[in-house]
């Protein structure tokens, strides 16, 4: 999409982070906005913000992973909006801790949020975008959702299958007016962290740790990051990597699928989901 002043912007995980700098920039830029988030309070901030930069925005309190809040919020959007230009996925959560120590329980809620997530939107909104003369879709999985260290394997899973989806997705929507892209944030100081759901074998002291080395590592702003995603939803890049660590991360894979862990586990802080 080449021009999205007067577009209408679905946004999900909008109450902050990379959510929130997403509307704000998107209502400056003259778009209307239906945002939609679990966190009612943190929801009606951004909307507020929005509001006040002179754009036209709905809310919406929605659990992604619940197909029946996001078949009505689907049907919210288009009644108030009329049509969607712009899905942006973005709703994600982290988890603490190794296989041995989360539930299943833990991993289907992970899942529930990060990938039916993404699912749901898609689904739901694509024949709305269809009708559009250009219309685009952007999923947010992670760097790792091309490396994936230990410590993340339910995030990885989750991040894994966006990318995998959205790519095939990308292939399928090939000529037509919708267009895909796959973030790959790097690390992004957003609250997720903070957020996140340790597995009952994560003591305090340990998630205390996990977040000062992800406060420690997380170099790029989620106003950066935003700024980043809209060039390449201008550009119609299909995969956007945000941050130098992104881009060393992808690059290593390439280079060494099998051994690139061999090569910076020893540095490289374990138990951070990037986003």
């Amino acid at each position: 999409m080449k021009k999205l002043e007067g577009a209408v912007a679905v946004v999900t995980g909008a109450a902050s982070g990379i959510g929130r700098s997403l509307a704000l920039r998107l209502a400056r830029a003259d778009c209307q906005l239906a945002l939609a988030d679990i966190d009612a309070r943190g929801l009606a901030d951004t909307v507020a913000a929005a509001t006040a930069a002179g754009a036209r925005a709905t809310s919406h309190r929605v659990d992604v992973a619940a197909l029946d809040q996001m078949t009505a919020f689907r049907d919210a959007v288009l009644g108030e909006h009329g049509g969607v230009d712009l899905l942006i996925n973005n709703a994600g959560v982290a988890l603490l801790g190794t296989v041995g120590e989360v539930s299943l329980d833990d991993i289907r809620w992970l899942v529930g949020i990060n990938f039916w997530g993404v699912v749901h939107g898609v689904k739901l909104f694509l024949p709305a975008l269809k009708q559009r003369p250009e219309a685009h879709i952007v999923n947010i999985s992670s760097v790792f959702g091309l490396v994936a260290p230990p410590g993340n394997a339910a995030y990885c899973a989750s991040k894994f299958a966006v990318r995998g989806f959205s790519e095939s997705l990308a292939h399928e929507l090939a000529g037509s007016n919708v267009r895909v892209s796959t973030v790959h944030p790097g690390g992004i100081r957003t609250p997720i962290v903070t957020h996140a759901r340790a597995a009952a074998g994560v003591g305090n002291a340990r998630r205390d740790d996990v977040i000062t080395r992800f406060e420690q590592t997380a170099r790029t702003t989620p106003d950066a990051a935003a700024d980043r995603i809209l060039r390449g939803i201008r550009r119609n890049e299909k995969r956007i990597l945000i941050g130098g660590d992104a881009r060393f991360l992808d690059r290593l894979q390439r280079l060494f699928p099998v051994r690139y862990w061999n090569i910076i586990g020893r540095v490289w802080p374990t138990d951070l989901p990037q986003r």
